[in-house]
């Protein structure tokens, strides 16, 4: 089967080729970056609320878990993790008094910051050691690709 010939599901081969090989790569680049910094014994749930937190702003313990798409309950025992470790803190949602509005701590802000400029430090020792410049524009491109069809 040639790139241009199509699949069972009517995409081309080459789009069923570049999803996979896309997939494949960013998961090995989010493993190498977070290899780049210590995470402080964080499990991966407790970072991606943490940096959900970080990006959308205070949520509610039930808001989170409805983004993160899991149980209530599972959430609420990571933030409690999170609150323990002093990233995130608690406060009373002035809209309604019996929910609680969880948000990043400055200890948490800087927990991130750390964390992504190891990762971006490790990424762009790579990129300047192992691609040429000619490389390094070609991926610049495909990136501006990708954020396309994410935007789409």
């Amino acid at each position: 089967m040639d790139e241009t010939t199509g699949t069972s599901d009517g995409v081309s081969e080459s789009a069923a080729r570049a999803a996979h090989e896309v997939c494949v790569v960013y998961s090995r680049l989010r493993r190498r970056m977070r290899e780049a910094y210590d995470p402080g014994d964080l499990t991966p749930s407790q970072t991606s609320v943490l940096s959900r937190l970080d990006q959308d702003g205070e949520s509610s313990v039930g808001d989170l878990a409805a983004a993160e798409r899991v149980r209530h309950q599972s959430v609420a025992a990571t933030v409690g993790v999170l609150v323990e470790r002093g990233l995130v803190s608690r406060r009373p949602d002035p809209g309604d008094g019996r929910r609680q509005l969880v948000f990043v701590t400055d200890s948490g802000h800087a927990f991130l910051e750390d964390r992504r400029r190891a990762g971006e430090g490790w990424l762009t020792r790579a990129l300047e050691d192992r691609c040429t410049e000619e490389e390094r524009r070609t991926l610049l491109a495909a990136t501006a690709l990708l954020e396309r069809v994410v935007r789409s």
